[in-house]
């Protein structure tokens, strides 16, 4: 009898692009969030090998020990570790040695599924290209357009070298993205904006989502009613999670709420994160003498935190300029925080069920300034749009996204013979 996809079945190479390091005793450290998905994977196969790659330094603040972080699953989870190498010379030299691991790993996995997201370093894709070099079939993840990424930097990096680099890297990139999601048997593509980009050039499509949060992470049904109350009077709270850099649309969030604040709103406003554009933040908001308006919180580790910071917001404002299916989106709806911001197909998608946001044309700050000028004047449209938020997060979940992406590898992608 065949097994019911939800169970543990045979065994998972993945390719995990976020990096390990070795802690003093010789152990490897890896992300948290890293860690759970790890967990999550195991719950689902029987075996699990993860390619990732190791990286030299220090490890952030939130890295911890695999075994910790994973738990008792870990001992069905063997790691083989490439070396990170982002310089071409490097990256050449380490070649033989971690494309001989990748295949002997291949011949050993049931199923495989390559993280892809890169050029020069992307072991993910040279492991998609050993996979079908044996002839083995394979899946590809990506939860962004990552050329387009690069080639969004050629046009607004600070630093001319990075430009450069950008201008000569994010074509070959995107040649390198198609050629393997052609060769695919699966296309796991996270989010509906990095879907309909690679979908037309994938033999099998799938539609998937990679969150990390937990039931009990969703805004209580209970803190509902509070938060819907809250918004009759006082200033309008606003947040937004994420690096500050150009892709995000730092610059445009900033002169949205400016723009906002001359006319008229009342507003408390909260950028979370680091990046090359919060120096210009800084002095932008500065100079606009509104530094009692809009505060700029820098990197915030503690993950409790920032769930806090979006539960108390009663808009998550957003400017993304690239193609990309930003988790943070999700991160908003389950907190009941209404999406505001640039138009694209992920959120678009998201909030397509019960209206928990507003969109405004890509590129358009009047337009985005106009929103938040009509939700301060509107309360009660803002505190229905707080309950349509609440139900369009309903959905979301660690277990149920990683069941999902299970169950479409069990059922969509052969196991190799």
């Amino acid at each position: 009898m065949q097994r019911a996809t939800t169970d543990r079945d045979g065994s998972l190479l993945i390719y995990a692009s976020v990096a390990v390091f070795r802690g003093p005793d010789g152990g490897l450290l890896l992300e948290d969030q890293a860690c759970n998905g790890l967990r999550l994977w195991a719950e689902h196969f029987d075996r699990l090998i993860v390619i990732i790659p190791l990286a030299q330094g220090q490890p952030p603040q939130s890295w911890v020990p695999v075994e910790q972080g994973v738990g008792p699953s870990i001992s069905r989870i063997e790691i083989v570790t490439l070396p990170q190498e982002w310089g071409l010379r490097g990256f050449l030299r380490a070649m033989p040695d971690a494309r001989r691991k990748l295949r002997e790993a291949i011949s050993r996995a049931d199923r495989m599924s390559f993280a892809l997201g890169g050029l020069v370093g992307d072991w993910g894709a040279v492991g998609a290209w050993q996979a079908h070099r044996m002839g083995r079939p394979f899946c590809i993840w990506t939860d962004r357009v990552e050329s387009e990424v690069v080639r969004y930097a050629a046009r607004t990096a600070p630093r001319f070298k990075t430009r450069l680099k950008a201008g000569l890297t994010w074509v070959p990139m995107a040649w390198l993205e198609r050629f393997l999601i052609r060769r695919a048997t699966v296309g796991l593509f996270h989010g509906q904006e990095t879907f309909e980009h690679y979908a037309p050039g994938c033999r099998n499509p799938q539609l998937v989502h990679d969150i990390h949060i937990r039931r009990d992470e969703h805004l209580p049904a209970s803190e509902i009613d509070a938060k819907v109350a809250g918004v009759a009077a006082g200033p309008l709270r606003i947040v937004y999670v994420g690096r500050a850099d150009a892709m995000k649309g730092a610059r445009d969030w900033v002169e949205s709420l400016i723009d906002a604040i001359r006319q008229g709103v009342d507003l408390r406003a909260e950028w979370l994160g680091a990046g090359p554009e919060l120096d210009w933040m800084e002095n932008r908001i500065r100079e606009a003498g509104v530094a009692d308006r809009i505060t700029l919180r820098g990197m915030v580790r503690d993950r409790e935190a920032v769930l806090q910071a979006i539960r108390q917001a009663q808009v998550f404002l957003f400017c993304h300029r690239t193609p990309e299916s930003p988790r943070c989106l999700i991160e908003a709806l389950v907190s009941a925080t209404p999406i505001v911001g640039f138009d694209g197909a992920f959120a678009r998608d998201l909030i397509s069920g019960h209206g928990g946001g507003m969109m405004v044309p890509q590129g358009d700050r009047a337009a985005l300034t106009a929103a938040l000028v009509s939700l301060d004047r509107d309360r009660p449209r803002l505190a229905r749009m707080i309950q349509s938020a609440h139900q369009d997060g309903a959905a979301f979940d660690d277990e149920s996204v990683f069941r999902h992406r299970s169950d479409v590898i069990k059922r969509e992608l052969p196991v190799s013979g």
